[in-house]
């Protein structure tokens, strides 16, 4: 067994002129790397041979690697069997191939067994070596747009990287050009010019704007800054101005189309492309990270590779320098990544990477079987050059010039002479680090080298290493689903309804059309008075997570009512919130009316918002409800007018009812009087007459008893004189005092008959009064029957009549929190009064 000591075994010298395999074994210091490596190699010269070796000798050394698999040949690497035995090689083995060579699957397992094993052999490398390979670094192969492997959330978000703004503007702003050309490319977009290009430039200035504050954007948020852009200026031109909103929405709508799409939503779901975590385990365990890329198109390959580069830098220039190779990122094959001519979003970010990364420990291998198609000027940074067999010499000659053009000092016609010598599995190694050249043969590769493997084939190579779509969990499916799809809004019956929270929310408020009213309502809820209303237990003492603020529609109208004929000139409000904007029924979302001053000028600070959903999204939507409610306040937005037609009294909706009655009878006491006082004048004639007639019987019965009396006292003194005289002796005469009598009784007759007629006119004095009464009375509840001759008369407003203060889009904030079993809720923070 060959005792490496820390470094490399990549194979043994080989000697060109005798073509034999030498006996000095090639140990490759693991910090060249740092000044980084490109391998160069027609397809069947060894290069993937050689590339495994390689990164086997790196994980056995504890070297946490990034690997780009666009054939599908680094899957081999997860391909180790300690045991070597022919069942672990059996799923592995080409079964159409078998079939032609006449051999059973089992067969050709065996023989593949017995093959790895001689060769291990030969190359004295011991199944103890492949039993600390596989336990040396976690492997896991990623699919990006695709859940055949750990599915990688690389759109969820555009994170902010972990450098400063200040200081390295100049950087993050190339790995944001990068990464917008990319990223338009993957909508259709193509030869984007970043200096021309309206899409580029506003994407630019909208990330750059995040990062250099320090914030993320997820793809969503992206979408929403586009169409309220976090700034009003583009150079000297307002933004409307150099890219009007009609065409921003479009370039939204592009990018959420894309976002939409049910295949995209395997690019935001999985682990996220957290460069740290792809490198090391949580317990610190290095790891090899596979990107398979083979089942992506060109657009999108581009794309991936140009964000995972990016963030490459990100985290490496948060990282202190140093002179060891930290880790390793390793491409293999760079055609169209790095071309000579063009300038695809990769080149940049690659070329600046081969610059900057030896300060970091950062160590660039680079595989290509077409090196006509590398840009060889900037690849001078590069240290240790890999070449095998060549497919023609027209590539020998590039590669020759290219070199001889990034380093002066290259001996062409040595190099030529070498080159052209080299057969399968032999390769000449360039190191700036060594003396000469060399040639070696590489070893033989500890992991099975089946070929490349197809996507089909991922989950169970996944499983050989326990690593799955299972453990890595959906990390940002939230966002697309929400952005592309905005929830529905709650039930029309209460203000909100508790659920799950969904914090994927973006910070940037969605733009309401234009020409639509928008409205902040006030959070007159405390969580626990939220929790209450809605019969949510939460537990003591929590407090919210967040505020997510949701769309509703909000509408208050100033109905005018105006008819001179009734005297009604009145206004009356009505308002309404509704949730469900798509399906509002006005009658039962009507609220009390509000106070505009009790709105909020602004948002709570550092709150989400969900997104617009049509009708709330659409001017056109949203012109087409109002025109709906103005119609609806018309056919039930009338008042009814409360009316006294014969006391020509009216009164609107502003009149209660006791006023109303007094109104009545204010009109029908005045015309009453009237008649009252045509009644009592007919009967105070009659009145007076009667009561005359009374009197003048009573003075005649005053004389007529003072008449009686007299001729009662004369008649009382004849009638003495005359007895006297009878006792006297005198005779008298009897007629005297008879003549006295009957006129005594005359006059009390005259008493009797004034009695009676004062009597009866006492009778018909009580009689008119009676009469007078009874007419009074009738003439009373004749006015009473007027007064309480009452009816409503409905007056309906017109158009003209009915002004909308306030309708549009309405933020409704909810509280985020968690109930006392731990679940995630969202309470309405706001009531209506």
């Amino acid at each position: 067994m060959i005792d490496t000591n820390g470094k490399y075994y990549l194979g043994k010298q080989w000697d060109a002129g005798a073509s034999k395999l030498l006996d000095d074994t090639l140990l490759y210091d693991s910090e060249d790397l740092t000044t980084h490596a490109v391998v160069v190699g027609m397809t069947g010269s060894g290069k993937t041979g050689l590339c495994v070796g390689l990164l086997e000798e790196a994980a056995l050394n504890g070297v946490p690697a990034l690997m780009i698999d666009p054939k599908g040949d680094l899957t081999n690497l997860l391909l180790h069997f300690p045991d070597l035995l022919p069942a672990d090689f059996k799923p592995w083995i080409n079964a159409d191939a078998a079939r032609k060579d006449g051999k059973t699957e089992d067969q050709a397992a065996a023989e593949t067994a017995g093959m790895w094993q001689a060769g291990l052999t030969d190359w004295d490398i011991a199944p103890e070596r492949i039993k600390a390979l596989a336990d040396s670094v976690r492997f896991t192969i990623y699919t990006p747009g695709s859940t055949a492997g750990v599915p990688l959330s690389v759109l969820s978000k555009l994170g902010a990287p972990d450098i400063a703004w200040q200081g390295n503007e100049e950087v993050l702003q190339e790995q944001i050009s990068g990464t917008v050309t990319a990223l338009l490319g993957l909508t259709g977009l193509k030869n984007i010019d970043p200096v021309q290009s309206r899409e580029h430039i506003l994407l630019s200035n909208i990330i750059a704007h995040a990062w250099s504050q320090g914030q993320s954007l997820d793809l969503g948020e992206l979408i929403m800054q586009i169409q309220s852009p976090p700034f009003a200026k583009l150079g000297v031109f307002d933004v409307n101005t150099f890219f009007p909103e009609k065409d921003r929405t479009g370039l939204a709508m592009r990018l959420n189309s894309m976002l939409a799409s049910p295949s995209f939503q395997n690019w935001v779901q999985g682990e996220p492309l957290d460069i740290a975590a792809l490198l090391y385990t949580p317990d610190g365990r290095p790891r090899h990270s596979i990107f398979y890329i083979a089942h992506l198109s060109e657009d999108e390959r581009m794309f991936f590779v140009t964000l995972l580069y990016a963030n490459i830098e990100s985290w490496m220039r948060a990282q202190s320098g140093t002179s060891t190779l930290r880790a390793l990122v390793y491409f293999d094959e760079i055609f169209g990544y790095l071309p000579p001519i063009g300038n695809p979003p990769s080149k940049t970010l690659i070329l600046r990477m081969l610059k900057q990364a030896r300060a970091f420990g950062v160590g660039l291998v680079l595989a290509t079987q077409n090196p006509v198609d590398v840009d060889y000027k900037g690849m001078s940074n590069i240290g240790t050059w890999f070449i095998g067999k060549l497919a023609t010499d027209q590539d020998k000659a590039r590669l020759l010039d290219g070199l001889s053009s990034a380093d002066g000092s290259v001996n062409v016609k040595e190099l030529d002479r070498l080159i052209s010598g080299i057969g399968k599995r032999v390769f000449l190694m360039r190191n700036v680090h060594e003396k000469r050249p060399l040639l070696f043969q590489t070893r033989w590769a500890m992991n099975y080298l089946a070929g490349p493997l197809t996507r089909a084939q991922i989950p169970a190579l996944n499983a050989l290493k326990g690593a799955g779509p299972a453990a890595a969990g959906p990390v940002g499916a939230a966002t697309a689903a929400t952005m592309a799809a905005p929830p529905p809004a709650e039930a029309p019956s209460r203000p909100a309804t508790p659920g799950t929270a969904d914090a994927a929310g973006t910070v940037t408020r969605p733009p309401v059309p234009s020409g639509v009213g928008e409205y902040f309502l006030p959070a007159n809820l405390s969580l626990d008075e939220a929790a209450a209303r809605d019969r949510v237990a939460l537990p003591a003492g929590v407090a919210e997570s967040g505020v997510l603020y949701r769309p509703v529609l909000l509408a208050q109208a100033d109905i005018r009512l105006v008819n001179a004929k009734y005297g009604l000139n009145t206004s009356v409000p009505w308002a309404a919130l509704a949730h469900d904007a798509a399906d509002v029924r006005w009658d039962e979302v009507a609220i009390a009316p509000l106070d505009d001053r009790a709105l909020d000028r602004a948002p709570l600070r550092d709150a989400r918002f969900a997104g617009l959903a049509a009708p709330l999204s659409d001017a056109k939507a949203m012109r087409a409800l109002e025109t709906n409610l103005v119609d609806y306040i018309v056919r039930s937005g009338g008042v009814s007018v409360r009316a006294n037609e014969k006391l020509k009294v009216y009164a609107g909706p502003d009149v209660d009812d006791a006023a109303f009655e007094e109104m009545c009878r204010d009109a029908a006491d005045d015309q009453m009087q009237v008649e009252l006082d045509k009644v009592k004048a007919r009967f105070a004639a009659k009145l007076k007459a009667a009561e005359d007639k009374l009197k003048k019987e009573e003075r005649e019965l005053a004389e007529d008893q003072a008449d009686y009396d007299g001729r009662k006292r004369e008649e009382y003194a004849k009638h003495a004189e005359t007895l006297l005289g009878f006792l006297g002796g005198r005779r008298k005469s009897l007629s005297g005092s008879l003549s006295k009598r009957r006129m005594a009784d005359k006059a009390k007759a005259d008493i009797e008959e004034s009695q009676q007629a004062i009597a009866d006119l006492q009778e018909q004095l009580g009689g008119l009064r009676e009469e007078m009464e009874a007419e009074l009375d009738a003439v009373e509840a004749k006015w009473q029957d007027l007064m309480d001759d009452t009816r409503e008369l409905p007056v309906a407003p017109r158009k003209t009549d009915v002004r909308l203060p306030l309708f549009g889009v309405a933020w409704l904030p909810h509280y985020l929190a968690s109930d006392a079993a731990g679940r995630a809720v969202e309470l309405a923070a706001y009531a209506a009064e």
